[in-house]
């Protein structure tokens, strides 16, 4: 992959799963990281392993002022950010039917999958705008696409995710920056492990591979949609499905 000579890369969530498996995959690319998460000590212990340069950062995504305090700091450490990956997310309560879903789960849910990628990227845009360079991608599921019954929240909060990469791909798509969502199937994480067996079994049984995706496979893809090579695909959806979804 090709990408400017010392990037700077964001991923949120990157403790685990996702977001510090696409934090592998990048440090493969030679590219500094940003890494956030709330969980800091889990951070600061996984990303020893790191063969890059990177600084950890212990922020919950959706306070206003924690994350515009921490982009300020990201942007005195490193100077241009380059690429930002929203990763942190959470599924929230499932196997749940909508009139039983309560609102203080819901407002969890969408605080952390829909509102922080919102905060994150309106806090970094300023710095990719002044270089007329940038790479946004937000972690959305097929999820958001199609609707998982028992999971209105976290479907829900993903749908909004995309919809707002609709609208971000197409208001900067004259800046020199992309703005792009990917939306997955299941991939075999400890959030998937944790979730009940027959809601695991209800989304693979959709999947015509009949199984999860692997964080290698979605590292790579996440590698080519941030690097310099992907110049003219914007406000997109890029599916990992296994098939699920071919439209």
């Amino acid at each position: 992959m090709m990408f400017h000579p010392n990037s700077a890369a964001i991923i949120t969530g990157a403790a685990s799963g996702i977001g510090f498996s696409i934090a592998k995959r990048l440090a493969g690319e030679h590219v500094q990281l940003a890494l956030l998460d709330q969980n800091i000590d889990q951070l600061n212990a996984v990303a020893r392993s790191l063969n890059t340069a990177y600084k950890t950062y212990q922020v919950n995504v959706t306070d206003e002022s924690q994350v515009k305090s921490t982009v300020d700091q990201i942007v005195n450490d490193f100077g241009q950010i380059h690429i930002l990956i929203n990763s942190a997310g959470i599924t929230g309560k499932t196997n749940i039917k909508s009139h039983l879903v309560d609102s203080e789960n819901l407002d969890l849910v969408f605080g952390i999958n829909f509102k922080g990628s919102f905060l994150m990227a309106k806090y970094v845009l300023p710095n990719m705008i002044h270089h007329q360079y940038g790479r946004i991608l937000h972690i959305a599921s097929i999820a958001g696409k199609e609707g998982n019954a028992g999971m209105l929240a976290y479907s829900a909060s993903k749908a909004a995710v995309i919809g707002m990469t609709k609208v971000q791909g197409k208001e900067y798509a004259e800046t020199g920056i992309t703005i792009n969502a990917i939306a997955p199937a299941v991939i075999q994480t400890a959030l998937v492990d944790n979730m009940p067996p027959e809601q695991v079994r209800y989304m693979t049984d959709k999947i015509p591979m009949r199984r999860c995706g692997t964080l290698e496979e979605i590292a790579d893809m996440v590698a080519f949609i941030v690097s310099k090579e992907n110049s003219f695909t914007t406000g997109f959806t890029f599916d990992m499905s296994g098939g699920r979804a071919v439209y």
